[in-house]
């Protein structure tokens, strides 16, 4: 009979991406920016004028592949765009959608929001022009409502995770991981960046937020408990003075996801691996062995 830990253990790494899928975005991405590099800048392309974002570059991507979220860092051209006639968003978003058709003329494209996504058979590299500010953080272009520009603080981002994952000896990825996976699994509509921050909260008071994979059924529960208390609440995000909204369109499918939760970790307790784990595989499918 198989233990919580080797179980959980077995779970996480059968959610990981495989080598050659990490090897096909960076592929995928590299190409990409190394477009835009030659074409903004005179130097020989080195990788420094890209930042990988969102999950692979918080290194919390997990199984099946999903978009791959890049900034590049734009040149000063920023007050040719902020001056534009009309909507320099979209503006700028177009010029690097067409710089990038050169290369991929036989790829579909489309720029929208703050974003152009690049959309390849394997990956959709989403791209985001960024400029660089003094303090560290990024304008981005957003298009809608006439455009405007956001600030944005991907390293904050990175830092904090970075920061939780060593003090929680990596249970903070390793959390985020698992929550995406169920995420995934059913369909629940919760953003990434809320799953990231929350974790983070979570195991800044969760009492044994640096134990091993032996509490990881606890981890799953207690999350789950917590994350509920949090409907229609707002988080800070971090490097940056805005708030996103945890909203409630979630509320239903981890409540239920609870509900089983608490029900596995009553069979963990008794030793009733097989009971456990029927519950665990409504949460996170198939993945989870037995």
């Amino acid at each position: 009979m198989s233990t919580v830990a080797e179980r959980f253990n077995k779970f996480l790494c059968n959610i990981e991406l495989a080598s050659a899928q990490i090897q096909d975005a960076r592929t995928k991405y590299s190409g990409v920016c190394k477009k835009l590099h030659d074409h903004y800048y005179a130097s020989s392309y080195d990788g420094s004028a890209k930042l990988l974002v969102g999950s692979y570059g918080k290194n919390t991507a997990i199984a099946p592949p999903t978009d791959v979220d890049v900034l590049f860092r734009m040149p000063s051209e920023f007050n040719r765009y902020d001056s534009y006639s009309g909507n320099g968003q979209s503006q700028l978003l177009q010029d690097i959608k067409n710089i990038l058709l050169e290369k991929y003329p036989a790829t579909y494209m489309r720029g929208d929001g703050q974003v152009v996504m690049v959309e390849f058979v394997s990956y959709n590299v989403e791209v985001t022009p960024g400029f660089l500010l003094e303090n560290g953080n990024y304008y981005i272009p957003d298009t809608h409502y006439g455009g405007s520009w956001r600030e944005t603080s991907p390293k904050s981002e990175m830092e904090a995770i970075t920061n939780s994952n060593k003090r929680s000896n990596g249970n903070t990825v390793k959390l985020i991981k698992m929550i995406k996976a169920w995420k995934y699994y059913c369909n629940v509509p919760i953003k990434s960046l809320l799953v990231e921050l929350r974790a983070i909260n979570f195991l800044k008071n969760w009492e044994y937020y640096d134990m091993s994979s032996v509490y990881y059924d606890w981890i799953i529960r207690d999350f789950l408990r917590e994350l509920l208390e949090r409907v229609n609440y707002t988080c800070e995000i971090p490097g940056i003075d805005e708030k996103i909204s945890y909203d409630d369109e979630w509320e239903s499918k981890a409540r239920t996801a609870l509900n089983r939760a608490e029900k596995a970790c009553e069979f963990e307790s008794e030793e009733y691996c097989y009971g456990a784990t029927q519950e665990w595989k409504k949460i996170f499918g198939g993945r989870f062995p037995y």
